[in-house]
């Protein structure tokens, strides 16, 4: 829900769908609830709507999750699935009945666009990463190009083109080719606001009006499509309620510094009095408040390459942040960012620079301080000097091999290592080349042959022939003096020896 419009609850319904599968064997129409581990499909009837799955249809979560589906399902040959909008579930549902009974070209026609392969989902996933930015920021996602006007489909959007008045547009400076140039049109049809400001003129007798505003299509109460109005304010009102909430230190700083408050709280609907658990967010560019209904996120498995935990998924539940490293971008470049819901995209969001720091330290907050393997190891969170990522911490838990460079030993030299759990001896062992896999074949050895002698003069105060007159540490992967170690030895022990004493000739007689 979003309080800031009397009736963006059911705009909210309108940007989710549902799953629907038909069962070859059983006969039966059910809503996608999950896929259990045994691989079998977890179903509810359509018309309960507190379990089934619901998915905003333009986020990139439902390909992500429709792939890692038909990935674990025993037998997907079984099923058929169809991607249907909530608002449409009572019409499309006996369609699809209807034809599995009774097919007829009419009907088949009417139900073909709804239905999902993982064929489409790949050529939808493969079209979407080809515009200009990801459906994460849907403001940009305009289908159109700068020579050619758009040709809207209209079974995508939320608003049909049809029935916006333009002509009442022109009352505030604007016209649906102003749009279009702006690539704003896109998004707004689609039920999001502008991706950036317009300036808003009007002559109203008495009065004249001029401000800057984003800009997006809402239905008003007679199902008429108007237009909505985002002025720009100087900073967010968050010292008044918003719709019955009190916002607390914590909320304010966190929708101050992240522009999402990080949390779930109850929301009153003043039309209808219910209290809606809700997520808040400010619009970053107009220093709006934003809310969205807790029930219409959906955490997928997986956020750009990097699987998600139990823990971090209920995070993300509850509103918090959740930093992950080495994502892959479109372009298969690697990064790091804090992932968190944003109400005002409707959607997880990613989050970079001064904010990133706060979120890992709410992140940190919900998870252990020390993470033990299964058998009692304790994984430190630095090694020799070196902190490592809690990435690297949990890979260790799940018997992962890590590379750490920049370790130092005993006498500070710097050393490389793989580092993996020794649970033969309850610790932590240390390799110079990635050890197998197979557990049995690995065996703990010293630092590579270049490494030895410096571990060995360094650690264990060893010595050979060519390093016994050498006092100042090894350098990495040195085995013998330098020649400036030698120089200034060779001094040493010149300057170190006893003076010999001076004949004497005797005394003249």
């Amino acid at each position: 829900m979003d309080v800031n419009t009397a009736n963006q609850s059911t705009t909210d319904e309108q940007m989710m769908d549902i799953l629907l599968v038909l069962d070859k064997e059983k006969k039966t129409i059910s809503a996608v609830k999950g896929v259990d581990e045994n691989g079998e499909l977890q179903t509810v009837p359509p018309e309960n709507n507190g379990e089934f799955l619901k998915f905003d249809r333009h986020g990139d979560f439902f390909s992500n999750f429709f792939s890692n589906m038909m990935n674990q399902l025993k037998n997907p040959t079984r099923f058929n699935f169809f991607k249907i909008p909530k608002l449409e579930l009572p019409k499309i549902e006996p369609i699809i009945r209807d034809n599995f009974n009774n097919p007829t070209p009419e009907n088949e026609a009417g139900i073909e666009r709804y239905r999902v392969t993982p064929e489409t989902v790949k050529q939808e996933t493969k079209k979407e990463q080809q515009e200009p930015q990801s459906q994460q920021q849907p403001a940009k996602e305009a289908g159109a190009t700068a020579q050619a006007p758009q040709q809207p489909d209209k079974s995508k959007y939320v608003i049909d083109p049809d029935k916006v008045d333009w002509e009442a547009l022109k009352n505030f400076g604007l016209s649906k080719e102003q749009l279009e140039k702006a690539k704003a049109l896109e998004p707004m049809l689609r039920g999001y606001k502008s991706p950036g400001a317009f300036t808003i003129a009007g002559n109203y007798n008495s009065a004249i009006m001029k401000l800057d505003a984003r800009l997006s299509f809402r239905h008003d109460k007679d199902g008429n499509v108007v237009l909505a109005i985002h002025g720009i304010r100087q900073k967010p009102e968050l010292e008044r309620p918003f719709f019955g909430h009190e916002f607390s230190k914590e909320d304010k700083a966190n929708l101050l510094e992240t522009g999402n408050m990080g949390r779930i709280v109850n929301l009153k609907n003043y039309i209808t009095g219910e209290m809606i658990p809700s997520f808040v967010s400010v619009d970053k560019v107009t220093n709006e408040l934003v809310s969205m209904r807790a029930s219409s996120v959906q955490i997928p498995d997986e956020i750009k390459g990097v699987k998600l935990n139990k823990e971090q998924k209920e995070a993300l539940r509850e509103g918090k942040g959740v930093f992950l490293e080495n994502m892959i971008s479109n372009r298969k470049n690697p990064f790091s960012a804090t992932v968190q819901v944003n109400a005002d995209k409707k959607s997880l969001e990613f989050i970079y620079s001064n904010a990133k720091q706060s979120q890992e330290q709410r992140q940190k907050q919900t998870e252990p301080d020390t993470l033990v393997t299964s058998d009692g190891v304790k994984i430190p969170k630095s090694i020799s000097g070196i902190e490592l990522s809690r990435q690297q911490q949990q890979d260790l838990v799940n018997d992962k091999t890590i590379f750490v460079a920049g370790l130092k030993d005993k006498r500070g030299v710097e050393y490389d290592a793989y580092i993996q759990v020794n649970h033969d001896k309850k610790k932590l062992g240390f390799y110079s080349d990635n050890p197998s896999f197979d557990r049995s074949a690995v065996k703990e050895i010293t630092p590579a042959e270049k490494n030895r002698t410096q571990v060995a003069v360094n650690s264990e105060g060893k010595t050979n022939e060519a390093t016994k007159k050498v006092k100042e540490p090894l350098a990495k992967g040195q085995d013998k003096p330098t020649e400036k170690q030698k120089t200034k030895q060779e001094k040493k022990e010149k300057q170190e020896q006893p003076d010999k004493p001076k004949q004497s000739r005797g005394r003249k007689r």
